[in-house]
């Protein structure tokens, strides 16, 4: 029976009573337990751990990576070879050392400037430092009272594929302009020479003199780092002997035998390089019966050969392709003028030879002032659409 207030209006009433007066409203009830209940679902997702929240997530199955070896990436001790020669050594690569990312990108974010190979091509990223195994490397090295010699190994293999970088088939056959610098002067001022070896990245080749100590050292630290190796060859210049390369120079009047014999001897100095390139050498170069006999023992023993700028009168075109010895010619020498503003001007220069031509060569010296401004300018290359290539690349696929 409902409780009459007018009659009772002074008793107490119990706590069933009061607890019931009390009782929240339905809509109010369902309001609460609506705000309960986002304060522990925020709470919840506040401790779980999902970095990828709101990402879209694809999952795919990898295959065990196979181990890669190459002869230039193992160690001086591991003298195995692949059985059988290596066609396409650069088709081997590192994936430790190097990345490639790569896509076209969407039809409908192709960039406004057609021209600009950089924004039309996949980005290629490289890692500035691979190493290279340290030499000789017994299969494509003959041994001699002298030192070492180049030679091509018994399953064929050249002394020209065994010690060049490998370089990607997303590099080689990129349409982005390539350049390939060379520096030379190595190996006759230890300290310039590691600071060579510390500063620039590993796709500038570095060239070593025949003369110096320790050689070989220096020539393996570089390649622990990256960088390919030329042997730079004295040959008479003009002026010969008031301006003499040193010991041991290719001169124009000497027999066959004593050149090659000279020849040999620079050769034996160290090992470690994929071919030849001339220092000084404007009368040599143009001595043909002269110049014959070295360039065919150069083509015999697997090597390459790279010609600098400083020659204008030359017949090693000629010769070199009678012997079918691969030959490449730089277009520049960087630091004709050494001071850093002029090399960066010629650094500029390569550039645009390279967006011309679809590559360029330059050579340069290992001076200081080279040095520093060379890695400077290599540091933001790539940003600006060109890929910088080791010398080796200038003799392989569209680099060529």
């Amino acid at each position: 029976m409902p409780r009459d207030e007018l009659r009772r209006p002074l008793k107490r009433l119990s706590l069933a009573q009061r607890l019931w007066r009390r009782r929240p409203q339905p809509l109010a009830a369902a309001a609460l337990a609506l705000v309960a209940g986002f304060a522990l679902g925020g709470l919840w997702l506040a401790r779980v751990q999902a970095p990828l929240a709101g990402e879209p997530v694809v999952t795919a199955a990898i295959p065990e990576t196979a181990e890669l070896i190459t002869s230039s990436t193992s160690s001086a001790e591991d003298d195995a070879m692949p059985d059988g020669p290596v066609e396409n050594p650069e088709y081997v690569i590192d994936q430790n050392a190097i990345e490639i990312i790569g896509g076209e990108p969407p039809e409908d974010l192709a960039p406004e400037d057609e021209a600009a190979p950089e924004k039309n091509e996949a980005m290629i990223i490289v890692a500035p430092h691979r190493p290279l195994k340290a030499a000789p490397l017994k299969a494509v090295t003959e041994t001699t009272d002298i030192g070492p010699l180049p030679r091509i190994g018994d399953d064929g293999r050249k002394p020209f594929d065994a010690y060049s970088q490998v370089t990607p088939l997303a590099v080689t056959h990129s349409d982005m302009p390539k350049i390939t610098l060379v520096l030379g002067g190595m190996g006759l001022n230890a300290t310039l020479t590691q600071k060579a070896i510390d500063l620039l990245p590993g796709d500038v080749t570095l060239g070593f003199a025949p003369y110096g100590e320790n050689l070989q050292a220096q020539v393996n630290e570089a390649r622990a780092a990256g960088h390919e190796i030329l042997l730079q060859v004295p040959m008479e210049p003009v002026g010969y002997p008031g301006n003499s390369p040193g010991p041991g120079t290719l001169l124009s009047d000497a027999t066959p035998e004593q050149n090659l014999a000279s020849l040999k001897w620079l050769m034996s100095r160290f090992a470690g390089y994929s071919g030849i390139t001339n220092y000084m050498g404007a009368r040599l170069l143009g001595a043909e019966d002269a110049l014959r006999p070295v360039m065919k023992e150069v083509t015999a023993r697997g090597l390459v050969y790279l010609e600098d700028a400083s020659v204008s009168m030359t017949l090693s075109p000629k010769v070199a392709q009678d012997l079918r010895l691969p030959l490449q010619r730089a277009g520049m020498v960087i630091d004709a003028n050494p001071t850093a503003p002029a090399i960066a001007a010629a650094l500029a220069k390569l550039e645009k030879e390279a967006a011309r031509n679809g590559s360029a060569i330059a050579t340069g010296s290992g001076l200081d002032v080279t040095i520093e401004t060379v890695a400077e300018w290599a540091k933001t290359l790539q940003e600006r659409g060109i890929l910088l290539v080791p010398v080796s690349a200038a003799y392989k696929g569209r680099a060529t």
